[in-house]
């Protein structure tokens, strides 16, 4: 919100929509007056600064248009309404209005230069050679709908309004004393003794009358509703539904092995060993001496090489970067030394301990594979002709059932499905292609309506056709006892021991031991120790951290554990203070979240300010006329 302008961070785009939230707050908050008048074409003016109706109209369409991303479907004007985008546009276009007169009466401005600058600097125009590319501003200001005009007016805007800001916040830091304050906060450590108290304490609760039961479910009635149901049936196109590998011939089989041979071979590979000298001399010497009888391994130790120095890899020829080398390698014996070799790094010896013989897969191994390989590339060429079709059938008056069948596929009928993919038993339906798009637009169809299949990844449609609707209606209580009276016993159990809770929690207030609960419930008393403010512990979880760090030392406190089948009873025994706690031990980050609330704390007192300076009115005649379709 108000830091977002100050940072002004991330892509144009971003912080224009950021700009679009500066400063925002509640609309009838405002102080200027509300004007009813007629004909004018100003939404706002402040002071001498005003916004237009076109103006006002953009930046709703902008607003309207990111929160549709957000939602994923284009929000109408009533759900627009009811979100208060209205009001959320009006509210920031009075706060920028208000900076905009505060910058005119200060003389602000920028020039050509500066504002050519911010637009080359900008990381959304970048293109791939990360500089500024005048195509890259045309495509990322068509996808926002705004003119290069336009931009460069806002563009300037935002500099302008960034240098008021800026006045303000920039350099503001938390003073050390409350970052001080915030270490010896965050460092607190606890120890707490505490009793697990199970549901065995006031189990077994005894089953409901019938007066009772009813009470309660009337009371909760539209949790048991059943949801609305669809029967529907759909056909599945995707190249595997097609692909027919009866039609391919043992010859296009034999072909293709034969084209792709290299893909069912595993080439030759040799373990090689090299030693590196330093000199020609030196590597022909070390020849002589094997002629002599000296051995490879003494000659490497002589050069001062390990095991690890002389071990090239076990490698095929091709991976061998130095041609030299693997020429050499590839005609060696194993364990024959080659004569010396004109390296990359020098003259070398080479010795070959292993080599592992080139492996071809025979035909018949991959047959059956090359066979499917080559179905469903026939079926990827011919599958729009299916597609085609199939619709075309239905087009002329077939049923879903017989269209598949002329177009060999399957039909599958769902009798019952609720719209999260459930049967009425509850059972979730794990079949269905593309289950989410496919569900959501089952239960946007009609009954018997032509639907538009819907995708199925880069190369498959699922076409679909609804047969039934049962509406959502209650349920009566004997549709539903069980779980009722499962429901009802559940949240009775928990009433009842949170109720002996509060009980023991008061007790041990007023002075009785933990020792003598514990005998008493025949409870094990535990202790933890060095418990965290912000950790989120095992046994207490979140939740409970909170309570035990919600009491001074020796109070006391209940809470429901996060497993939801007990009550922890707690009495805070040791508080400690950390030691060296001071503002260097507040990690960067937190102190920039205190900066940031400093200056938004003064930029709200700006905001407040100008108000007082500068007469703002709103003609609500025109914002209608704005939001007129």
């Amino acid at each position: 919100m108000l830091n977002s302008l100050r940072n002004a961070a991330g892509t144009w785009v971003a912080k224009l929509l950021l700009l679009m939230l500066v400063l925002s707050f509640a609309i009838w908050g405002i102080t200027g007056k509300m004007m009813e008048g007629h004909g004018s074409n100003k939404v706002i003016t402040a002071g001498s600064t005003s916004v237009s109706i076109n103006e006002f109209r953009l930046a709703y369409d902008r607003q309207v248009n990111l929160m549709s991303q957000q939602f994923g479907q284009r929000l109408s004007r009533d759900q627009a309404k009811a979100l208060g985008i209205d009001n959320q546009v009006l509210a920031q276009m009075v706060a920028g209005a208000l900076l905009d007169e505060q910058a005119r009466k200060m003389g602000l401005g920028l020039s050509k230069d500066r504002l050519a600058a911010l637009t080359a600097e900008d990381p959304a125009f970048r293109g791939p050679d990360g500089r500024f590319n005048r195509q890259q501003f045309d495509y990322v200001l068509r996808q926002i709908g705004m003119r290069p005009d336009d931009y460069f007016a806002n563009r300037s805007q935002v500099a302008i309004r960034q240098q008021v800001i800026e006045a303000v916040s920039d350099g503001l830091k938390a003073p050390d004393t409350l970052l001080r304050a915030v270490a010896l906060y965050r460092g607190e450590d606890r120890t707490v003794d505490y009793l697990v108290l199970p549901k065995s304490l006031v189990e077994p609760i005894t089953a409901p009358s019938n007066d009772v039961l009813s009470a309660w479910f009337e009371e909760n009635k539209k949790k048991y509703a059943a949801p609305e149901y669809r029967k529907f049936s759909y056909v599945k196109l995707e190249p595997s539904d097609i692909a027919d590998e009866k039609s391919i011939t043992d010859e296009q089989v034999r072909e293709d092995y034969e084209k792709n041979k290299a893909l069912y071979t595993t080439p030759e590979t040799r373990t090689i060993e090299q030693i590196v000298f330093k000199s020609p001399e030196a590597a022909n010497a070390a020849l002589d001496s094997l002629k002599g009888g000296a051995t490879f391994d003494k000659i490497a130790a002589a050069e001062g090489k390990t095991e690890a120095d002389t071990l090239l890899g076990t490698l095929a020829k091709d991976k061998i970067a130095d041609r030299a080398v693997a020429d050499a390698a590839f005609s060696l014996a194993v364990n024959e030394v080659s004569p010396v070799v004109q390296g990359q790094f020098g003259p070398v010896l080479l010795r070959v301990t292993e080599i592992k013989p080139e492996v071809v897969k025979p035909l018949d191994e991959v047959a059956g594979d090359i066979r499917k390989r080559l179905a469903l590339a026939e079926a990827n060429r011919v599958l729009l002709e299916v597609h085609d079709n199939y619709e075309d059938a239905r087009t002329a008056g077939d049923s879903m059932a017989d269209a598949a069948a002329k177009a060999h596929l399957k039909m599958v009928t769902i009798d019952a499905i609720d719209r999260a993919g459930q049967r009425p038993d509850g059972t979730p339906i794990d079949s269905l292609p593309q289950p989410q798009q496919l569900v959501q637009a089952v239960f946007q169809a009609d009954v018997g309506a032509d639907n538009p299949p819907v995708n199925l990844g880069a190369a498959g449609y699922v076409f679909y056709e609804v047969e039934d609707i049962t509406a959502a209606r209650d349920r009566t209580l004997d549709e539903v006892r069980e779980k009722v009276v499962a429901d009802w016993t559940k949240v009775e159990t928990e009433k009842r021991l949170a109720a002996k809770g509060e009980e023991l929690r008061k007790r041990l207030s007023d002075g009785t031991s933990f020792d003598t609960l514990a005998s008493e419930l025949s409870l094990d008393k535990q202790t933890k120790r060095g418990l965290k403010r912000e950790a989120d512990d095992g046994d207490f979880g979140r939740a409970g951290v909170s309570a035990v760090f919600g009491v001074a030392q020796n109070g006391v406190g209940l809470f429901p554990s996060p497993t939801g089948d007990a009550e922890i009873l707690f009495k805070v025994t040791e508080v400690f203070e950390p030691a060296g706690a001071d503002a260097n031990s507040v990690p960067e980050d937190l102190k920039k979240q205190f900066a940031t609330g400093i200056a938004d704390d003064l930029l709200d007192e700006l905001v407040a300010k100008l108000q007082t300076q500068y007469s703002v009115e709103v003609n609500r005649n025109a914002v209608d006329q704005a939001l007129a379709f």
